[in-house]
């Protein structure tokens, strides 16, 4: 069961109970300074064990599909970020969307650049307040997320690439490809989603480009995971966006190595450059979304 508990300076957790008993890590709400237009509620999990590796510790940011929350993705069995948080000692912030439905605005031009004041701008106040109020080593920030949340991790990529170190995203969409040409917040974009929308790798990367202009930083590696028999967003959107950040990052289209098998039976992971930077895992016979692999994900991550 879940019980309410307020606590002080407005913060209040969400404890975990079972046949255990209450844990003594709890998943947080915590107010944060937020100046962008959009307010989505931020939810922070520091676990009992603290990080062992070397320095301070990482930032994991977990971002919830459609008709979900924070909370709800959080104990969400087939979202393992909790497990992996626990038994590794990293912080994790679960956003939850403010708009109807629960999708992430992906769509809207305040979202699709950087500090435009839309849900990719409140998301990045919450990594800059975790980083500082967490004691996050900024060099490990790392942003996943599976279908919107997925689309949303891309956006991320984009518009913040100077906060975020890694993204494994899965079963999303190219940066962009939901922009609403009304300006909508959060609408769904047909075209896209059924896999229509088709651009040349330097033109989806041109899109990377124009949600932070200007910027010649460092950009995120990008892990990018798509089923094979995904009948909510379309299996083209698999290449689309690894044609948009081979484009981004100067490599070729062509993987320089490919794994079959992995890191699961009937999965293809696709490494493209020679330098890490980019990976694609083709889901052989699986549907929306795919399931999150914790163990990929963290190796993705270095964590």
């Amino acid at each position: 069961m879940v019980a309410l508990g307020a606590l002080a300076g407005g913060v209040v957790a969400v404890l975990l109970t079972g046949g255990g008993g209450v844990l003594g890590a709890q998943l947080t709400a915590v107010s944060y300074p937020n100046n962008a237009t959009s307010k989505p509620q931020m939810h922070v999990y520091v676990p009992d064990k603290p990080w062992s590796g070397q320095g301070k510790g990482p930032l994991v940011v977990a971002i919830h599909s459609c008709q979900s929350s924070g909370p709800s993705y959080f104990n969400n069995a087939k979202i393992p970020w909790r497990q992996g948080s626990d038994r590794k000692g990293y912080v994790t912030v679960w956003p939850s969307s403010p708009n109807s439905g629960g999708c992430w605005d992906v769509s809207s031009k305040r979202s699709l650049v950087r500090n435009g004041g839309g849900d990719s701008h409140a998301i990045a106040n919450m990594i800059l307040f975790a980083i500082d109020k967490y004691n996050i080593d900024k060099e490990k920030v790392f942003v996943t997320g599976g279908s919107s949340g997925g689309m949303m991790s891309n956006v991320m990529a984009s518009t913040y690439p100077d906060l975020i170190k890694a993204v494994s995203l899965y079963s999303g969409v190219p940066a962009g490809c939901f922009v609403s040409s009304g300006g909508g917040v959060a609408q769904w974009n047909n075209t896209c989603s059924g896999g229509q929308s088709r651009a040349s790798a330097e033109q989806w990367g041109n899109v990377v480009r124009a949600m932070y202009p200007g910027y010649n930083g460092p950009r995120p590696k990008m892990q990018v995971w798509h089923g094979s028999a995904d009948g909510t967003l379309s299996p083209n959107n698999y290449q689309e966006t690894i044609k948009q950040w081979t484009n981004v990052f100067g490599l070729s289209q062509t993987p320089t190595s490919t794994v079959q098998n992995f890191p699961e039976r009937n999965y293809r992971t696709e490494n493209y450059g020679t330098e890490g930077m980019l990976q694609g895992i083709w889901a052989q016979g699986v549907g929306h979304s795919v399931p999150s692999n914790l163990t990929a994900s963290e190796q993705w991550f270095g964590i």
